[in-house]
């Protein structure tokens, strides 16, 4: 054990002394914060504006067709298909004379092509604006039906998860996002510290270095030592990178002007709910990141963090064991390390496609056997867990995924384990699985 206890300490500690460790981790979460700010801002700049010239020969259309930030109707005269472009309009908009009894087609022309979105709404506006004169044809005034579209802004669903006899908000768009972001980590975090481990492995073999180090341990204990290593640093970069963005976010918090802390805080204090007064009171920005603080607090943090670290280290050390008995085969050319690679890579790939469905559907056939498999369950359980347990996956399953996983990357530790003492001095002879396949179930002396 001490053997391994040294081995550990020098993969560590000369993993995290390395400029480019220290470079990552304290760089990461700044490029992620400013991705995120980023994003924010190119979504907000980089919007179409479009300005639509519309031809109606209904007459009602123009005063139930909306303007949006991006797309402005105007009804001009003398304007047609020939000279919008001219005039100064980026599309124009030819509608037909709309019977109730038949289904019609309406025209857009334009100089560059429109995107689907931006069809779909007009397409929307065009038919609530339809809809909105038949409700007037049948009785029901304009200004009752613009008070009815006012009113029906306000309505916003709320989930709850039925706890016994109590009930606690959930979230849907947070889960989601938790369960894909999670799912994406340990996605990333196998590809990257499982091919540090092939690369540490081989280095050695091609150095001979191994050779001098089995001397003096077991290809086994030197295996499980660079395995555990390698984990332990990835868990300290995890580690750092939510101290550093936790830190950084409590900086950008404090650095908000004092009345919209204070408006911040008296929406906590009354559970958002401040009156008709309050909410005059309390600007856009203040309700935005109370929502925003409100939302996040709905997820059961300790239980995802737990998972999270669980089934991180879980998956490291299903798959890692297995690249390190392919570093261990490998000699001096890196495509045989590429075709060794592929039966290893291939489930990690289709795991993380089912977690892009299962972040969606937490609750189908599929996610339930993709998260109790070892093979995928790293990351589709994620998906699932940010859901909630025990409503979208319950105890029994958590532990039966729990365990089947223990038992996973101990068969795979115990597989690699007798490739990797054959494979690591063996040299000049090309490898295929199924000769690593007879290493592992051949009784050796």
């Amino acid at each position: 054990m001490r053997k391994i206890w040294l081995i550990i300490q020098r993969e560590y500690a000369t993993r995290v002394k390395n400029k480019r460790f220290l470079l990552v981790t304290f760089l990461m979460p700044i490029l992620i914060i400013a991705l995120i700010f980023g994003s924010a801002y190119l979504s907000v700049s980089g919007t179409e504006h479009r300005k639509i010239a519309v031809i109606d020969p209904n007459g009602f259309i123009k005063s139930s067709l909306k303007n949006t930030s991006q797309i402005k109707f105007e009804f001009p005269e003398k304007v047609d298909t020939s000279n919008y472009s001219s005039k100064g309009y980026t599309d124009i908009l030819i509608l037909p004379k709309f019977d109730s009894s038949t289904k019609t087609n309406y025209i857009l022309k334009s100089k560059k092509s429109m995107g689907l979105m931006l069809q779909n709404s007009i397409s929307d506006k065009i038919n609530n604006a339809i809809e909105d004169q038949m409700l007037q044809d049948a009785g029901i005034s304009q200004s009752m039906l613009d008070s009815i579209h006012k009113a029906s802004q306000y309505a916003e669903l709320k989930a709850y998860e039925d706890k016994g006899s109590a009930s606690k908000e959930s979230n849907a768009g947070l889960a989601m996002g938790i369960g894909y972001a999670s799912g994406f980590l340990i996605y990333i975090t196998l590809f990257i510290y499982g091919t540090m481990v092939m690369r540490g492995v081989m280095e050695e073999k091609t150095n001979r270095i191994a050779e001098v180090i089995i001397s003096s341990v077991k290809p086994f204990e030197l295996m499980l030592g660079k395995i555990v290593g390698i984990g332990a640093v990835g868990l300290t970069q995890f580690a750092l990178w939510i101290i550093l963005i936790t830190s950084l976010t409590s900086v950008g918090m404090s650095l908000l002007p004092d009345d919209l802390q204070n408006q911040v805080t008296a929406l906590q204090q009354n559970n958002g709910q401040m009156g008709q007064a309050g909410m005059m009171q309390a600007s856009e920005s203040a309700m935005r990141i109370y929502n925003m603080q409100h939302t996040i607090a709905t997820a059961n943090w300790p239980l995802i963090l737990f998972c999270f670290v669980f089934y991180f280290l879980g998956g490291y050390l299903f798959y890692s064991a297995l690249f390190a008995a392919v570093g261990s085969v490998v000699n001096e050319d890196p495509q045989d390390a590429q075709s060794l690679m592929f039966p290893i890579t291939m489930p990690i790939i289709f795991s993380y496609l089912i977690t892009n469905m299962v972040t969606q559907n937490p609750n189908t056939p599929l996610a339930f056997w993709a998260s109790i498999i070892p093979l995928s369950s790293p990351m589709v359980m994620m998906a699932r867990v940010a859901y909630g347990v025990p409503n979208a996956v319950t105890y029994w399953e958590l532990a039966l995924s729990m365990v089947l996983l223990i038992a996973g990357f101990l068969f795979t530790t115990w597989l690699s384990g007798k490739i990797y003492r054959t494979g690591i001095l063996m040299y000049g002879k090309k490898v295929s699985w199924k000769t690593m396949i007879k290493w592992a179930f051949t009784k050796q002396f």
